[in-house]
């Protein structure tokens, strides 16, 4: 129960219905809030207790200074969890473990259950092994229960031993779509009140829901657990950048070529930390595809939401997708009363602002690794010319002009090139070069869920069928919606024999190919990229790109809409300049161009007009936890504690608990610790544990290897997050990951100083000796360490091997806060330094002081650094909030609220 301390308590009558609401025009201040800032005023309102929610807290949230720094923390109880299989099967692994530990101290087990809803998706296990056939689909679907039953029976057990926890079967969609789509309240009604829906959830693009007018946004599982748990999330009020849209799109241009653009441009202003929030006339003239879109790459921009109001789009859109009368009323009143409801002529009270007009945005890819480098489509053929340089050796190849001697339009992007003949297994040959597209992939939750986009992908391969047009032999394409609803409205439309012909044959419903479940390559394209190291393409109408994440052959991959994607499977190379350069030729001979092929807005609109509707949604959704046969029949335990197999090298008790006490061990310094990596800027959580194959060399190969797995079995590093053994040895692991101490190597590798002249070992090797030996480590990292997914086993690993602190020039979010919810201190560089400008080479001994003023109940601002070299300056601490010190203290997130939960 609320406080209630500003009379805030009162009813609201929604037809036959009435709902307790704590109203927010009784805070002074609340009327001229961002959006986002009154979401999280409510918040407080409704769950003031007097102790860790005060009326103080509320009255810093009504008296919010939009330009000062954040320094007010407060407590975010989100209205419910949203996870992913990855993400997911750890988080339930965690819980099953917690129950084990609070029973070992003494507690009740029953203690361990979610408080609030938690509903996961099962859809990044898919992978596209098959593709370009009609059976492509049901291939996969019999491959992904081959690799997964374990991790299936055990989320079935989680389904059946937890409260308020859901999960969607396999087959069925995309995260992110099926909570717009479906689980996404809008307004959540719960115990006679109704309320904003809010959420966190395990996966960084939960984000996409902002579009719907939803708070939300990624955090680790670990995060996640707790917010499962009752515990609030602690942040700080934050910075709320506004961003203006006027104008609309022109035609040519789709919602990909927008959210590259503002992706862009907030990159460049910088709004890690920060809430970003659309406003103005545009807002209303942006559709709700659109909005889910550009809220979807949030994490891309770096923002922790991408928020827009609730509008008369945003309750179209719940009609559509088969939400209640009642509740779509609901969220229409619900949003006039309390302030919540767009005015497009409105400017809240905004940290800092942007506009773009709309009109002026044009067609655009992103590459070759980061979604923020984005590239004007007309250009791409050239900076594709340039920008491959750095992935090959130019001294034999004198930028000879080329393209694959099967089609040869006119190019002149002037790249390098190494023409190789590769025989298909019919017997057919073709040549392929550097900037061979080699995978063509429209995936993941960004654009699938549009409607437009997908639609105008699917005109595209019609015309190009009419054409007489077809993908390129060396292409892998693949189709892989986020919801069954896309399918539905293809087949109605009759576009489906339409993708079929250009090779975009259905091979699963999951994100695939963007989080690296691209599948192999054919093995005759495979074997001459690697025999002949080209530097060959991926283009995909994803969120991600970055280095060895799409696919272990594939050096540089490309972000783009449906149709471009399509687009560029039939050109089949990077080097051709589709703006102007035919695509290949019509049954006459002559040539075809991109705008013979371009579908009109107005074919669009009308195919996406006629062929959705409500009753889709309905039918897709309908019973949608209930799985189909293969589902059902899976095997379960039973009992409220798992019955752990001792020979799974899926799911394994994790050792987070191990020894605990009900009493926390004092914080220590760090003294005598080592360099386990060296790293640059931009290093993702794809670097830090890679979600994608897993190799048989490599210390989680041969972990594998050892315990019978067969190679065909390995499955991913995603797959294996339910098993701490595999995950440790996938740490920092990633085939592009470059550590600075290891000069020359690519990989997961260092050098070992605990050995005599410091040979180079795998850094896993490594870790257990230093381990061994009682030596603490500390990882060296450039800007924006930790960006991209919000990935828990990146911390959980780094932990696991030894690493004690981080030193990094700028964090990511989630990543800094996973850190240390894992017992790791992540420190920064002072402004302007770096380890380079220290001198520091990795090959130092570092000591930490003033770690111990934790001890006090304080956070020292600064520690001081010392190393046998005589380097010595001042670390910032990046404990931010008192919230997260407790964490820290506690030893992690997972300690504190299980010592939390059992004093209760």
């Amino acid at each position: 129960m609320s406080a209630n301390s500003f009379d805030a308590r009162s009813t609201l009558q929604v037809g036959d219905e009435s709902y307790e609401i704590f109203k927010l025009d009784k805070v002074e201040g609340s009327a001229r809030l961002p959006y986002s800032l009154k979401v999280l005023l409510e918040n407080l309102l409704r769950t003031e207790d007097g102790a860790n929610i005060t009326a103080d807290h509320i009255r810093a949230l009504g008296n919010w200074d939009s330009q000062a720094q954040p320094s007010q923390e407060i407590q975010f109880t989100p209205a419910r969890v949203i996870m992913q299989d990855f993400t997911g099967v750890p988080c339930v692994v965690d819980l099953a473990t917690m129950r084990e530990a609070v029973k070992e101290l003494g507690g009740d087990p029953a203690k361990i259950n979610p408080l609030a809803p938690a509903e996961l998706v099962i859809d990044h296990s898919v992978i596209a092994d098959k593709f370009g056939t009609k059976d492509a689909f049901g291939q996969n679907v019999e491959l992904e229960y081959g690799r997964n039953k374990e991790r299936y029976q055990f989320l079935r057990w989680g389904q059946t031993a937890f409260d308020e926890f859901k999960v969607v079967p396999p087959g069925t969609g995309i995260v992110h779509q099926v909570n717009i789509e479906h689980l996404a309240r809008t307004v959540m009604v719960r115990n006679g009140q109704a309320y904003p829906d809010t959420l966190v959830g395990t996966d960084s693009h939960t984000t996409m829901v902002n579009g719907l007018g939803v708070l939300g946004w990624g955090v680790g599982g670990i995060e996640a657990e707790a917010a499962m748990l009752g515990q609030p999330v602690s942040m700080l009020i934050p910075r709320v950048v506004g961003f203006k849209l006027t104008g609309e799109l022109p035609a040519g241009t789709t919602a990909t070529d927008l959210v590259l653009t503002i992706t862009e441009m907030l990159r460049k202003h910088g709004v890690v930390g920060k809430f970003v929030e659309f406003y103005g006339e545009g807002v209303a003239a942006t559709s709700l595809a659109n909005r889910a879109t550009i809220g979807n790459m949030s994490p891309e921009f770096g923002s922790t939401a991408a928020m827009f109001p609730i509008d008369g789009e945003t309750l179209k859109y719940l009609k559509l997708t088969g939400r209640s009368e009642q509740q779509v009323a609901l969220v229409e009143a619900y949003a006039k009363e309390q302030g919540l409801w767009l005015d497009p002529a409105a400017e809240p009270d905004f940290s800092e602002k942007l506009e773009l007009d709309l009109s002026t945005v044009v067609p655009s890819i992103a590459g070759p690794k980061r979604p923020q480098d984005r590239i004007v489509l007309a250009n791409a053929a050239a900076q594709f010319a340039q920008d491959v340089r750095n992935y090959v050796d130019t001294v034999d190849e004198a930028g000879k002009e080329s393209f694959p001697a099967s089609d040869a339009p006119a190019i002149s992007t002037g790249a390098p090139s190494k023409p190789v003949t590769v025989t298909a297994p019919d017997g057919s040959t073709y040549e392929i070069d550097h900037g061979a597209v080699t995978v063509a992939a429209i995936t993941s939750c960004t654009n699938t869920s549009n409607p437009y986009v997908m639609v105008a992908a699917a005109l595209v391969a019609k015309k190009a069928v009419e054409k007489g047009l077809t993908r390129k032999p060396w292409v892998k394409t693949t189709l892989a919606p986020g919801s069954k609803v896309v399918t539905d409205y293809f087949d109605k439309a009759g576009l489906t024999p339409y993708l079929d012909k250009v090779g975009f044959n259905l091979v699963g419903y999951g994100c695939t190919t963007c989080i690296g479940n691209s599948g192999p390559l054919p093995e005759e394209v495979s074997k001459a990229v690697n025999e002949h190291d080209l530097a060959v393409t991926s283009v995909l109408s994803g969120n991600r790109n970055f280095e060895g994440r799409i696919n272990p052959d594939v050096k540089m991959n490309y972000l783009a809409s449906p149709p471009l994607v399509v687009a560029y499977a039939l050109a089949g190379s990077m080097k051709v300049d589709i703006t102007k350069d035919a695509l290949g030729t019509d049954t006459d001979g002559n040539p075809v161009f991109l705008k013979d092929i371009w579908p009109s807005e107005a074919e669009v609109n009308d195919v996406v007009a006629n062929a959705i509707g409500e009753d889709m949604f309905n039918k897709s959704y309908q019973d949608v936890f209930a799985g189909d046969a293969q589902w059902q029949a899976l095997p379960i335990p039973t009992g409220n504690t798992f019955e752990w197999d001792t020979e799974s090298t899926y799911v394994r008790k994790p050792p987070y608990f191990e020894g605990m006490t009900m009493e926390t061990t004092p914080v220590s310094d760090i003294a005598g610790a080592r360099v386990l990596a060296k790293l640059g800027d931009s290093v993702t959580t794809d670097h830090i544990s890679p979600a994608g194959a897993i190799k048989a060399d490599t210390p989680a190969g041969k972990y594998l290897t050892e315990h019978g797995v067969e190679r065909r079995d390995f499955n991913s590093y995603g797959s294996r997050r339910g098993n701490h053994e595999v995950m440790i040895r996938g740490t920092f692991a990633n085939i592009r990951l470059r550590n600075q101490i290891a000069p020359g190597t690519e990989g997961g590798f260092t050098r070992d100083f605990t050995k005599e002249d410091a040979p180079v070992s795998f850094i896993y090797d490594a870790s257990r000796n230093y381990i061994d030996q009682g030596i603490p480590l500390v990882v060296l990292a450039g800007k924006e360490y930790g960006s991209g997914s919000s990935r828990d086993w990146a911390a959980k690993g780094t932990a696991l091997l030894g690493v004690k602190a981080v030193i990094a020039e700028s964090y990511e979010r989630i990543h800094r806060s996973n850190l240390i919810g894992m017992g790791v201190l992540p420190l920064q560089f002072p402004e302007g330094a770096s380890a380079e400008s220290l001198g520091l080479t990795g090959e130092e001994t570092f000591t930490f002081t003033g770690v111990t003023e934790l001890n006090n109940g304080t956070t020292p601002r600064t520690v001081k650094v010392t190393t046998d070299t005589g380097v010595e300056f001042d670390a910032v601490v990046r404990i931010d909030t008192p919230g997260e010190a407790d964490y820290y203290r506690n030893g992690g997130i997972m300690q504190y609220v299980l010592r939390s939960l059992i004093r209760k």
